[in-house]
């Protein structure tokens, strides 16, 4: 009963400042969210086969936004971009296109009717492409890279829409580089980037 007597009943003015203190956590938890999706990374879904063997269709990724403030993407990094801001068209807001960076600013891309690829003029080795590309596309010609631009491919070539459809990715639109897959849990891992 004394315990009862010693306990004061809530005025209305602790009542206020106790939903005031609940709202300033949610604000501050909502404004942490917010900027660690806008500057340092965010969840993307897979959605397609244009990057298998590496990526599958519905994997889960971690896209690391801050690597590129501080340096370009490399050959072989593999990047994500909107598709709104591609070129391609379509009706896919905020959806973005998952592609292997192949091209550098600056280089002449070519790629033969066997499915060679050529950086100025020298064939490029690499090895992830999952078959032998059947359509060079707009890459059948020589394509200068300007200095922002990249070009990049799909991993699974022939079935990926990509720079030898689109043309080159400008680097103002990479959003960031895909880091780790978190889902499927059996694939959990760091995505393949070539450092």
């Amino acid at each position: 009963m004394k315990k009862e007597e010693e306990e004061e009943p809530l005025t209305s003015k602790a009542i206020i400042k106790e939903v005031i203190s609940v709202i300033l956590n949610v604000l501050i938890c909502f404004l942490v969210v917010f900027l660690i999706t806008q500057f340092v990374g965010q969840r993307t879904v897979v959605s397609g086969r244009s990057m298998e063997d590496t990526l599958q269709d519905r994997d889960n990724l971690i896209v690391d936004k801050i690597s590129y403030r501080f340096h370009d993407p490399n050959r072989f990094d593999v990047i994500i971009f909107p598709h709104d801001e591609s070129g391609i068209g379509g009706e896919e807001k905020d959806t973005f296109y998952i592609k292997r960076v192949i091209g550098l600013p600056g280089e002449t891309v070519r790629i033969d009717g066997s499915g060679n690829i050529y950086i100025n003029d020298i064939l490029l080795e690499e090895t992830y492409g999952t078959e032998v590309m059947a359509n060079p596309g707009n890459a059948s010609n020589e394509m200068i890279l300007g200095p922002d631009e990249y070009f990049v491919l799909g991993d699974n070539r022939n079935n990926s829409t990509d720079s030898r459809m689109i043309g080159p990715i400008n680097r103002d639109i990479i959003v960031g580089k895909a880091w780790l897959r978190v889902y499927p849990f059996k694939s959990f891992g760091l995505v393949d980037n070539i450092e």
